[in-house]
């Protein structure tokens, strides 16, 4: 497993007036590329043959790619050592997360920027719920197969599927005919009220905690539906797009106070706690009380809507700050005074 001492003995044979920023050619690449460049930063695309024609479309947000057969062939070492010679950090976003797994995450001596462990518990939904427990954020009632009930609820498989595969059920008969063998499944109270994903950002160059972002996620046919099972129609939850939101301000204390208990509750996980980007996924009920039912420990796609800034983003920079161009500024900045080794993973 990689160490904080592994990644200080990496970054000491880096030319650092040379840093630059790798991401895999998927989920949020465009802005994290567009956001390195933005901040004067050199980049580097990971991609697959079949995504590499599309980004070449943007050849001028990226310096170099490196073409790989599958996404699991970062955790080679051949392939760590060419990003190790061009002083890369890579920026994990949900594809790696989902395609690339904990294992590697856990084990490439490459320094990250966004927190490898946490990501880890990310890949797991029991852990996922646990963490958010731990920080005492309010989250749905978890049901389990060893009791009876009857309630609608909602079942999420593990990972960062974008709600591929979720499904609705009543009562546990149900949710047992339907599983066909899954084990590690969260079977959470079927919530009703207004969705609402907050996208943060935790400085440990400011020491604070920004709102950069929210958003409402576009779900596949379950949107059109209502979200409640119709005759012969069975609502899916892959995320296809997303909305931008903002929020009544009333409802800002409260979803900060829940984005600074995640820090802290993440000091239990990873050293110094999580750095960088992650959000909050919640439920606002009828009473606007805030359910959290999920987290992402690393950027979300829902900043995508969000290239050119977002209503919070301005408030905190007064200038054009997409969550990509924000974790380019935070590394220059952390560059600028000798800090790198305390952001980065």
């Amino acid at each position: 497993m990689t160490t904080k001492d592994d990644i200080e003995e990496v970054l000491s044979t880096y030319d650092v007036d040379r840093i630059s920023i790798a991401v895999l050619a998927s989920h949020s690449a465009l802005q994290i590329l567009h956001g390195a460049k933005k901040e004067g930063m050199p980049t580097i695309l990971i991609a697959t043959p079949e995504r590499k024609a599309f980004y070449e479309n943007f050849s001028h947000l990226i310096d170099k790619t490196i073409t790989v057969g599958s996404w699991r062939d970062i955790c080679r070492y051949d392939i760590v050592e060419r990003l190790q010679g061009v002083n890369a950090i890579m920026v994990p976003h949900g594809s790696m997360v989902e395609y690339v797994g904990p294992e590697c995450l856990l084990n490439m001596r490459l320094p990250f920027f966004g927190s490898r462990r946490i990501m880890e518990v990310e890949a797991s939904s029991k852990k996922k719920m646990e963490l958010l427990r731990s920080g005492g954020i309010p989250t749905p009632k978890e049901l389990s197969l060893n009791e009876d009930f009857e309630d609608l609820v909602i079942v999420k498989l593990p990972g960062a599927k974008g709600g591929r595969g979720y499904f609705v059920a009543k009562g546990r008969k149900e949710v047992q005919e339907r599983l066909s063998g899954k084990k590690e499944v969260i079977i959470q109270e079927f919530l009703t009220g207004t969705r609402a994903y907050y996208h943060y950002f935790y400085s440990h160059v400011f020491k604070r905690l920004e709102i950069l972002g929210m958003d409402i996620r576009y779900e596949s046919n379950a949107d059109s539906l209502g979200r409640l099972p119709m005759k012969g129609i069975e609502p899916t939850f892959t995320v296809v797009g997303n909305i931008p939101l903002v929020l009544r301000e009333s409802l800002l204390p409260k979803v900060m106070e829940y984005g600074s208990r995640f820090v802290d509750a993440t000091k239990g996980v990873e050293e110094d706690g999580i750095a960088g980007p992650f959000c909050l996924e919640s439920i606002v009920k009828e009473d606007l009380s805030i359910v959290v039912f999920e987290f992402s420990g690393r950027i979300v796609a829902g900043t995508n809507i969000y290239t050119n800034g977002s209503p919070y983003s301005w408030l905190y920079w007064d200038e054009p700050m997409s969550m990509g161009r924000r974790i380019a500024r935070e590394i220059v900045l952390a560059r600028e005074r000798g800090e790198l080794g305390e952001i980065l993973r």
